[in-house]
């Protein structure tokens, strides 16, 4: 069978370093034929990775849609707020498509986009990741057998390490509600996806508190520079200084490499790495920024069934990843989802609370393999197999309206009924 072939909308770190490599490690299953990105750097960068050739290389994806269709599917991976315009499009040209994250800013645009996509007939996903990491599945799998009984209660957390919050939530492209989505939207549909698809019991009613109460001007310390290549005096101590974050100070690496990637496609010595901060937003100082989501945010929902669950999402975590507990009426199930470390489900039955069964998965690259799971299943859609994993943009509805009545429950100090 012949590869699927993909046309690129959006060569940032998700589309370039996340979900592209899987066509190296599977050439028999998808190759991309076309690439569209403005950022000239980017494009040619994906272009040259993926031996595209100048005449499928485009400066937008209106003029990459203008054409006659060259590809059998679509990966969007565009920027927030051009999800809804970009898919619409796309759809109507005639593409499948693989969508990020979340699907669009607003529950009117997600409401258009589920309508289109039945209208017009094309498969539309979302990149709900954690559907399919191994940790996930078998979370799934185990609620669903009835291993823990009924469902009461479930406590899960996503932890946000004080390095990533700075670098996407403060600094970075998720930092400002008007130029991308709420935090409770941009980071967590996919958690709310996991819990529907787990649970599966639709939301009831839920409850929302949260606000920005660190990464702000009256934190700053004394005669912070509004960038940390100005010169700070706190910079030896303070965790977020971006030299020390992202690389640029000889002798320590960069915390991560998907941070130095949102640099861009280039030179990533510590000389060039603390050039690009000079003008980069990354450089800015975490005081001085123009960010507004929430650093803290708690969700308590009701289920239909009458599980409750309280989900909690901050930016201050010593690590990256989620916590989680389940409580049922046979027994409890604690999770713990963090990078660095083996994911590790442990199950305590009631009764028998000194022997609990202890399940360990590898940390895979990219969401624990969710990325790569991601892009298998869409492969698999396509060629008309379907999974438990698979979703329709109907399902992925349920779980950004989660977020949207979070959000206008934070705002308002009310409880939001789904009714």
């Amino acid at each position: 069978m012949a590869p699927l072939e993909i046309l690129l909308i959006g060569a940032g770190n998700r589309g370039t370093h996340a979900y592209g490599p899987y066509a190296f490690a599977h050439p028999d299953q998808i190759r991309f034929t076309a690439v569209a990105e403005p950022d000239p750097v980017r494009r040619a960068y994906f272009a040259d990775l993926h031996d595209i050739s100048p005449e499928r290389q485009f400066a937008s994806w209106q003029e990459a849609l203008a054409q006659p269709q060259m590809a059998h599917a679509v990966l969007n991976t565009t920027m927030d707020q051009e999800h809804f315009a970009s898919a619409i499009a796309v759809m109507k040209a005639g593409y499948d498509m693989l969508l990020e994250k979340p699907m669009a800013t607003s529950a009117v645009d997600c409401l258009e986009l589920v309508r289109v996509a039945e209208e017009t007939g094309r498969t539309l996903q979302i990149c709900h990741v954690l559907r399919f990491t191994n940790f996930f599945s078998k979370l799934y799998e185990i609620v669903n057998s009835g291993r823990l009984g009924r469902i009461v209660t479930i406590d899960h957390r996503e932890n946000v390490s004080y390095w990533h919050m700075s670098h996407s939530f403060v600094r970075g492209n998720w930092g400002n509600t008007a130029k991308s989505a709420p935090m409770i939207l941009a980071k967590c549909c996919h958690d709310m996806d996991a819990l529907s698809w787990i649970i599966k019991q639709p939301v009831k009613s839920l409850s929302s508190f949260g606000s920005l109460m660190h990464y702000k001007a009256d934190q700053a310390p004394p005669d912070a520079p509004m960038r940390c290549t100005d010169g700070c005096p706190i910079q030896d101590t303070c965790l977020w200084y971006a030299p020390k974050l992202y690389g640029a100070i000889e002798g320590t690496p960069a915390v991560s490499r998907f941070m130095v990637n949102a640099l861009g496609p280039a030179d990533d010595s510590p000389t060039a790495v603390w050039d690009r901060l000079t003008t980069s937003p990354y450089g800015r100082c975490v005081y001085h920024a123009d960010n507004d989501v929430v650093d803290h945010q708690v969700v308590n929902m009701e289920f239909e069934g009458g599980t409750t669950c309280t989900f909690t999402m901050h930016g201050h975590s010593d690590r990256e990843g989620r916590t989680i507990r389940w409580d049922g009426t046979k027994a409890t199930l604690f999770g713990d989802f963090s990078s660095g470390r083996p994911f590790e489900i442990r199950i305590v039955d009631h009764g028998h609370e000194d022997t609990p069964e202890i399940i360990q998965f590898d940390d895979g690259a990219g969401h624990g393999g969710g990325d790569e799971g991601l892009m298998s299943n869409f492969v698999k859609t396509m060629r008309g197999e379907q999974t438990p994993h698979t979703t329709t943009a109907r399902v992925s509805l349920q779980s950004h309206l989660m977020c949207f009545a979070a959000e206008e429950a934070r705002l308002n100090g009310k409880v939001v009924r789904f009714d």
